[in-house]
């Protein structure tokens, strides 16, 4: 039987979906179509394939992503393989380490190349297009698809097809790959009807792409290979060496390989393109999640406690608060518990501004919510002022912080629900519900849940720094390094 394995591209940070997605936990990770995760959506896309031996997917992504991911996968409960870049290098090194770790379970299985950010609705057609693909990636082909454009869209790259694969009326050859183009260059891609968008969705056996990556850019084969080999497992992730890694090159997928394919190119394999209708989105910015969301008759989409008067096609998001909007028009407007984002659905793309200006003014809106999520749970901060700060930290049954000293604040915990196991220094005692305790500063200490239900405590800091690199960590059973 034939064995695909899913290999999940999960490293972009998602800027100008801003303030829902951050740096430090991007729009993959977020419910934004259903009660999924955008890459929860990516994994389930495949269930059902029939004839295929399906493997566990392979999830490349940063290390801050890594916990996240993990426990959305136990959620689901789905096993997968959680593969760690040390550092962002483009998609053309993560597809090589995930490659490598591919071949490990299997001796070359064509993979089936998914960005864990994009969207499709039509589930059956896509399923119908990667089996076609599979008998092409069998052939040694390297495989494409290409979306069927229906607007002259400037925010996507193209791709022009070429001649037909044999007899197959939806199989092409790549003719070329093209940048996102101005307005009337998509127009006029538009009107030839050669001209589909670039998708980023690949097939390929392992080896035909370690090969071919291997005589283009023998660099990054070579880095990644030595990255590889000098990894080791921790738990249930896949670590490739740091120093090694840092030294590859960066390059995408079409960069380093698609774009240097061709028919007459007899030392690598062909490509080929598949033209793909599933209601594709790669939902980069507001105004293409409004395009696949559902809308009211007057073309809005409203999530959270929203009021709309006398509005039209908008779209309003609030998660912490009541929004109301009055005779707006072809609007965005997002509220977090932490900012609110008012844009002009023609201004979606500059989003990423906004959030480029956060981090030159050194804001942490731009990297992280107010609720903060950690392995063992997650905390909001719910109030700070001069040498102090509130904290809401819910910690998973079963689940520890690490045994840690702050040098510069103090915490005084108070459990609302549940009970907490709190280890001071040389003790080790239990605090129920409307109950507190003292955490001097300077002291060791760590918070345990030994119970079966959610700890939910609220910690006062005060002191003279309140920053989370103000953490001193003996021991952790996430082997997290201290700060």
């Amino acid at each position: 039987m034939k064995t695909l394995a899913p290999i999940i591209l999960s490293g972009g940070a998602g800027t100008r979906l801003w303030p829902l997605s951050r740096e430090k936990h991007p729009k993959q990770l977020l419910p934004l179509i259903g009660e999924d995760s955008l890459l929860q959506a990516t994994i389930r896309r495949l269930d059902g394939l029939k004839g295929i031996k399906l493997n566990a997917p392979i999830i490349v992504c940063n290390e801050e992503y890594r916990f996240v991911i993990a426990e959305q996968l136990r959620i689901m409960d789905r096993k997968g393989t959680i593969l760690l870049e040390p550092t962002g290098r483009n998609t053309a090194p993560a597809l090589t380490l995930a490659a490598l770790a591919a071949m490990r379970e299997e001796s070359d299985p064509v993979l089936l190349v998914m960005p864990s950010d994009h969207v499709i609705m039509d589930i059956e057609s896509f399923q119908a297009a990667a089996l076609k693909g599979m008998s092409q990636a069998m052939d040694g082909n390297i495989v494409t698809f290409g979306i069927a454009p229906d607007a002259p869209e400037t925010g996507y790259g193209y791709i022009q097809s070429g001649e037909l694969v044999g007899h197959d009326e939806a199989i092409f050859h790549i003719a070329r790959f093209v940048e996102k183009p101005d307005l009337s260059t998509a127009q006029a891609y538009l009107d030839a009807g050669s001209y589909l968008w670039n998708s980023r969705l690949f097939m390929m056996r392992a080896s035909v792409w370690l090969s071919a990556i291997g005589k283009c850019r023998a660099d990054i084969l070579t880095a990644c290979q030595i990255a590889w080999d000098q990894g080791s497992v921790d738990g249930e992730f896949l670590r490739v060496d740091k120093n090694a890694f840092e030294q590859c090159p960066g390059d995408s997928i079409d960069y380093a390989v698609m774009e240097r394919l061709s028919i007459n190119n007899s030392e690598l394999p062909a490509g080929v393109v598949i033209p793909l209708s599933a209601d594709w989105s790669d939902v980069g910015v507001w105004d293409s999640l409004w395009q696949v969301l559902p809308k009211d008759d007057a073309g809005n989409v409203s999530r959270g406690d929203v009021l709309l008067n006398d509005c039209r096609n908008t779209l309003v998001i609030s998660e912490s608060r009541l929004a109301a909007c009055v005779g707006i028009e072809n609007m965005i407007v997002v509220e977090t518990a932490d900012a609110i984002l008012v844009v002009h659905k023609d201004k979606t793309q500059d989003v990423k501004l906004i959030v480029d200006s956060l981090k030159r003014q050194g804001r942490s809106e731009g990297q992280l919510h107010r609720k903060v999520f950690r392995p063992w749970g997650w905390y909001d901060g719910i109030d700070f002022g001069e040498r102090f700060q509130v904290k809401r930290i819910v910690v998973k049954p079963g689940a520890a912080l690490s045994l840690q000293m702050h040098h510069h604040r103090a915490e005084h915990w108070v459990v609302v629900r549940g009970t907490a196991r709190v280890t001071r220094n040389e003790e080790i005692y239990l605090v129920s519900e409307n109950e507190s305790t003292y955490i001097p500063l300077g002291t060791s200490h760590r918070l345990e849940n030994p119970g079966c239900v959610p700890l939910e405590m609220i910690e006062i800091q005060s002191g003279s720094y309140l920053g989370e690199d103000d953490i001193v960590r003996f021991e952790d059973i996430y082997g997290r390094k201290k700060y």
